[in-house]
C-alpha cells in the first residue's frame, strides 16, 4: 500500500513538471511562429514596394529593361517561397533566405543602375520609395533578431533537462535560425 502511494505521489509529481515545461514549450512555440510571421510580413511589405519602384526606374529608364525584368523575377521567386511555421528546420530558413538575398541583390543592382539618371534621383516619388524600402530593410533586420531570440527562447528550453525528456514525449523539436550570408564577416572593397 505504501508502495503504491509513493508511486502515485512519484506520478503526480513527474506529471505536474512535464504539464509546467509542456505548457511553457507550447507558449515559446507559439511566440516563435508569431515572430516567424512579422518576418514574413516585413518581407512582404518589401515585395508590395518593388511594384512601385520598378514603375517609377521605368518611366525614368526604359531601357533598363534587363534590370527590371530581373528585379520583377526575384520578386515573384522571393514572393512564391514559404515556409511553414511548424517546420522552421535551419534548412527550410536556408532556402527562405537564399531567395530573400537574391531578390535583396537584384534591388541592390536596380539600385545602382539609378545612379545614371540624375532626374530619377532628383524624383521626390523615387527618393520617398527609396527611403521606405531602407526603412523596411531595418524592419526586416529587427524582424529577423527577435524572431531568432525567440527561437533560442525555444531551443534552450526543449534541450535542457528534465525539458528535453517532455519535449521529446510530445514532439517538440528545435527550430532554425537565421545566419549571416557567407562573406558577411569581410567588409566590402569600395573603389572609385
Amino acid at each position: 500500500m505504501k508502495r503504491l502511494l509513493v508511486a502515485i505521489v512519484g506520478l503526480f509529481t513527474a506529471l505536474s513538471f512535464s504539464s509546467c515545461s509542456y505548457n511553457t514549450m507550447v507558449q515559446q512555440d507559439e511566440n516563435v511562429k508569431g515572430k516567424w510571421a512579422q518576418v514574413e510580413n516585413a518581407y512582404q511589405r518589401r515585395a508590395d514596394l518593388i511594384p512601385n519602384l520598378v514603375n517609377t526606374v521605368k518611366g525614368a529608364a526604359s531601357h533598363e529593361k534587363e534590370t527590371l525584368q530581373a528585379v520583377v523575377e526575384a520578386r515573384a521567386k522571393a514572393s512564391s517561397i514559404t515556409v511553414d511555421p511548424t517546420n522552421l528546420t535551419e534548412e527550410s530558413i536556408a532556402e527562405f533566405q537564399k531567395v530573400q538575398d537574391q531578390f535583396s541583390g537584384s534591388i541592390s543592382r536596380l539600385l545602382a543602375t539609378v545612379e545614371s539618371y540624375p532626374d530619377l534621383k532628383a524624383n521626390q516619388n523615387f527618393l520617398a520609395l527609396q527611403q521606405q524600402l531602407e526603412g523596411t530593410e531595418n524592419r526586416i533586420t529587427t524582424e529577423r533578431r527577435a524572431y531568432n531570440e525567440a527561437v533560442q527562447e525555444f531551443n534552450t528550453t526543449v534541450r535542457s533537462f528534465p525539458n528535453n525528456l517532455t519535449s521529446g514525449m510530445f514532439g517538440f523539436k528545435a527550430k532554425g535560425t537565421f545566419t549571416a550570408q557567407a562573406g558577411a564577416d569581410k567588409a566590402p572593397t569600395v573603389s572609385f
